[in-house]
């Protein structure tokens, strides 16, 4: 684990913080060769140098976008070009951990 976005991620509110944790143990469950770094001021994960997902914390939500997202069809509650999807959680969500990984595991499969 990268020191850095474990120092991002304890910096962030709580609820924030709490997020984040479960969606980087997520990812790094799915994708066990990912690689993780600050970049743009936020955590990006990679798989064999490619952008394969980013958590994006604002003021009131965090954004999980996953890249590579192209040809995939995504539910409902996500937004997005073609190429990169994300969806917004807040406060008190609670994210569909096995629909996120199922989709992360689909998008990084050609990476």
């Amino acid at each position: 684990m990268n020191q850095e976005v474990t120092a991002y991620i304890e910096n962030l509110p709580n609820w924030q913080g709490d997020i984040s944790s479960t969606l980087r143990d997520m990812i790094l469950e799915t994708i066990p060769e990912a690689e993780e770094k600050i970049q743009y001021k936020k955590p990006h994960f990679l798989k064999n140098g490619h952008y394969a997902a980013v958590i994006s914390p604002s003021k009131d939500a965090i954004a999980f976008m996953i890249m590579n997202a192209n040809g995939i069809d995504f539910p409902k509650g996500f937004e997005g070009p073609a190429e990169r999807k994300w969806i917004k959680l807040r406060e008190g969500d609670t994210p569909d951990l096995t629909l996120l990984s199922g989709l992360l595991k689909q998008t990084s499969s050609t990476l």
